[in-house]
């Protein structure tokens, strides 16, 4: 069993204590996230990292209880506000949902193709029975946040945007009602690289603006540590890290870590390097997950103790917990990114 994970100084805003989300198909099942615990401070940006198949966007979808009905089983505790949103009645879910939003991976995707963009955009607000005139206002306010004037959207639809934009009008749409905690779910994966920082540099601002709380979703370390505060790295479902991200980034523990970081360009032609060590083999099925550490399988430091005994996140002397019999305790080889803004 995991011990709880790094809690960050103030107090949290969202409290999630040993969350696991089971999917049943065709009378099998398997633990998509298991036993994560994490908390989000008022004003933090929270980075949850891994592999495709890790269970970061589960989480982030557990967390606004969009996952689906029926053969999805959600357990623990997700606390937000003094409130167990996985205890909540369904109308008071509906209002907590104004100040919990989710930025999607493809916006387009997620946008009303037949509605104009100034009603995708206070959609939100209409549902809660904002009288027109307030609404505008709002919308007006929060398309201005993205460098939008709502003249420049009125009458127009989601084809007529390219990708940025409609990131841009998501982002929007998700501030219009006045959230204090969004989920970003790979806002920039499906951008090219050159609208990627700027996004992330919106993200940024809106943040210090409004004052606002994130959890950024991203397999990429190098988008990651550009926005967040404190990161979370996910394998099968579990966190192996979790800390500040600068000491992450400067010394990470976990081989996990080690190899993603590793695998990161850097943006220097003069930079010359041993070739990068990376996970052997594929991830090992969700039905049938290695016994002890579920890493060891692709880990070259895994030891016979790894097979028989699952490793709790233990705090290292860097600053971050990690989840490893054998963790590193070396600087990284080399840091990709800035450790500020996207540039």
């Amino acid at each position: 069993m995991s011990a709880p994970a790094a809690k960050p100084a103030a107090f949290p805003l969202l409290s999630v204590e040993r969350l696991t989300v089971t999917f049943r198909r065709g009378g099998r099942a398997f633990n998509a996230v298991e036993d994560v615990s994490l908390d989000v401070a008022p004003g933090e940006t929270l980075g949850l990292v891994g592999e495709s198949g890790s269970g970061k966007t589960t989480i982030g979808r557990a967390l606004l209880r969009l996952l689906p009905k029926g053969d999805t089983e959600v357990t623990g505790s997700i606390v937000y506000a003094g409130r167990d949103i996985l205890a909540l009645p369904a109308s008071d879910m509906r209002r907590a949902r104004a100040e919990l939003q989710m930025i999607f991976q493809d916006p387009v995707s997620s946008f009303n193709p037949r509605r104009e963009m100034q009603d995708i955009v206070g959609e939100g607000l209409e549902i809660r029975g904002v009288p027109r005139a307030e609404r505008m206002r709002l919308v007006e306010a929060a398309l201005g946040d993205v460098g939008f004037s709502l003249a420049s959207v009125a009458g127009r639809r989601p084809h007529q945007f390219s990708g940025g934009q409609c990131q841009r009008i998501a982002i929007a749409r998700a501030l219009a009602v006045g959230p204090r905690l969004i989920v970003c779910d790979e806002p920039v994966a499906s951008l090219d690289v050159s609208v990627q920082a700027h996004i992330i540099n919106l993200l940024q601002d809106i943040r210090e603006s409004r004052r606002l709380a994130l959890i950024f979703i991203s397999h990429d370390l190098a988008v990651v540590r550009n926005i967040s505060d404190r990161v979370a790295v996910l394998y099968m479902g579990r966190i192996v890290e979790i800390g500040p991200g600068d000491a992450i980034y400067r010394r990470p523990a976990h081989p996990y870590t080690r190899m993603l970081l590793e695998a990161v360009p850097v943006p220097d032609p003069a930079w010359r390097s041993a070739p990068a060590a990376r996970p052997a083999g594929e991830m090992p099925s969700r039905l049938a997950p290695p016994s002890g550490c579920r890493f060891r399988t692709r880990c070259p430091r895994a030891m016979a103790l790894c097979a028989e005994v699952e490793p709790s996140l233990v705090a290292m002397p860097s600053g971050q917990s990690a989840a490893c019999h054998v963790p590193h305790d070396e600087p990284a080889p080399a840091v990709a990114g800035s450790a500020r803004r996207a540039s």
